[in-house]
């Protein structure tokens, strides 16, 4: 087999390459004078596309703040969720701080960009700026984020990594939520900030109490779905009972700072009718804890078992009926019940046995609270927090006096507060509080009407002894000894 040997010279390429180049000059020369220049960026951006269709792998989403004259919730999600992913190479950042925030926000500004990684996929988060065709002319502008990754993992990213980033915007969101509280003025609800520091670390409750309040609160918030599922509305009833000044009121704020709810302080003196009651629900927000105290006495209901006087149909003046306690239930659990999420209702009551059964059953208050006298291990939670005693190391000397004197309803979390209340030194306190609860023991003691009665008993025998030895008959010493043993 031969093989030509005869190949085109250097010479030869090289005249070839010039013709070549000449005539693409002299092509290029004529398009730039007859083919207009936004037609020439037309057909190069064409040529572009349809060279480098095939060999991208990257796909990107446009988040936009505007969803059909709406919010997007995905874009509030996204800017709360990659504030917390800023790196310290950024070179510009927005900031802001609101009325009711009390730390400064920051977020990307115009151009600025954050990497991330969802499950070995790589992400990368753009923030873009667009100002419209008019510079300086800002009724135009719009702000939207660009999210591009390899566009086989578009399914991940849709169905997974964006609930991520609303379920962990939530979660931010939460524990930067600033709590307020609302109170009636006009029928309308008032609002400021709820600064109250109580927590269950700080409330001086018995332990075994406080984990069954946690956990049933717990199992409330993630419950939504089977909630849904049988069919009931997505509240919780508590009723906290008990002496004043144990604690009703702290257990309350302890609630709202734990689950980062806001506080509706409903007074019902201040409700003429039903219908406000109705009104004054549908103003609440989700996520709220709603409380009505001393519910025994802030309002004197109608019988609710009261007849209605002839003409008086049930549609007659309905908007003008006054307040009574069929419409309390209604508001508690009846269909008006259901106008939101994430509700709790708290009554508290000094007088838990005053109050109508009808207030109480399961689906209305679902959980009864007693809130009772202070106890050891309650005692020991405010020395912690007055005063700074830990006994796991070396308990106060003072200590088994007082678990001795705290025995049986003696002294209530708010008494045990006030006498710590009254010097930073921890010996004095504690003394001035022995001292205390010495004098509620002895005054308990002389008041108790079982020693009265045994006084009077044994006086009584005395005088039947002195009878009977005067001459009286036995049978009246008999008798007098009976009516001893009755009185004890």
């Amino acid at each position: 087999m031969f093989f030509s040997n005869e190949f085109p010279s250097p010479a030869s390429f090289f005249t070839a390459y010039a013709s070549m180049a000449g005539y693409l000059m002299m092509i290029r020369s004529m398009a730039h004078q007859l083919i207009p220049a936004p037609i020439q960026d037309l057909i190069y951006s064409s040529l572009r596309s349809l060279l480098f269709r095939s060999t991208s792998t990257t796909l990107t989403l446009t988040i936009d703040d505007d969803n059909m004259g709406m919010h997007n919730d995905i874009y509030q999600a996204a800017q709360t969720y990659l504030s917390t992913k800023i790196s310290p190479d950024v070179a510009r950042l927005r900031i802001s701080k609101g009325h009711r925030d009390k730390h400064v926000n920051l977020y990307l500004s115009d151009g600025e960009t954050v990497n991330d990684v969802y499950r070995d996929v790589e992400l990368k988060w753009r923030f873009v700026t667009d100002r419209g065709d008019k510079k300086g002319d800002d009724d135009g502008r719009s702000e939207y984020f660009e999210l591009s990754f390899d566009k086989k993992h578009k399914d991940l990213i849709l169905n997974s990594y964006v609930p991520h980033v609303e379920t962990k915007a939530k979660e931010i969101r939460d524990e930067r939520r600033i709590l307020m509280l609302h109170s009636l003025n006009s029928l309308r609800w008032d609002s400021v900030i709820l600064e109250h520091p109580s927590t269950f670390e700080t409330i001086a409750m018995e332990d075994e109490l406080k984990r069954d309040v946690v956990d049933d609160l717990d199992r409330f918030i993630r419950r939504k779905d089977y909630y849904k599922k049988v069919g009931k509305a997505w509240k919780r009833g508590y009723l906290l009972y008990g002496p004043p000044g144990t604690g009703k009121s702290s257990l309350v704020a302890a609630m709202a700072n734990y689950l980062k709810f806001d506080v509706y302080d409903l007074q019902l003196a201040s409700v003429m009718r039903d219908s406000d009651l109705r009104r004054l629900l549908l103003a609440t927000n989700n996520r709220s804890i709603l409380v009505i105290e001393d519910i025994d006495c802030a309002v004197d209901f109608p019988n609710r078992l009261e007849q209605q006087q002839p003409g008086e149909g049930k549609n007659c003046g309905d908007s003008q009926a006054p307040l009574t306690l069929s419409g309390l239930l209604n508001f508690i659990d009846g269909l008006w019940s259901s106008c939101g999420d994430e509700r709790i209702i708290i009554f508290t009551t000094n007088h838990k046995d005053r109050l109508d059964p009808a207030l109480l059953r399961p689906g209305r208050m679902d959980m009864h609270i007693y809130m009772g006298h202070c106890t050891f291990q309650g005692f020991k939670t405010l020395a912690s927090n007055y005063l700074g005693l830990n006994d796991t190391t070396m308990p106060h000397r003072l200590y088994p006096e007082i678990e001795r004197l705290m025995d049986g309803e003696v002294i209530t979390p708010a008494q045990v507060a006030e006498e710590l209340m009254k010097s930073e030194d921890a010996d004095v306190a504690l003394e001035g509080l022995v001292n205390v609860l010495e004098k509620i023991k002895s005054k308990a003691d002389k008041s108790s009407p079982v020693l009265k009665k045994k006084e009077s008993g044994m006086e009584m025998e005395e005088i039947g002894s002195r009878r009977d030895t005067e001459g009286s008959p036995r049978k009246s010493s008999k008798r007098i000894k009976k009516l001893v043993l009755f009185w004890t």
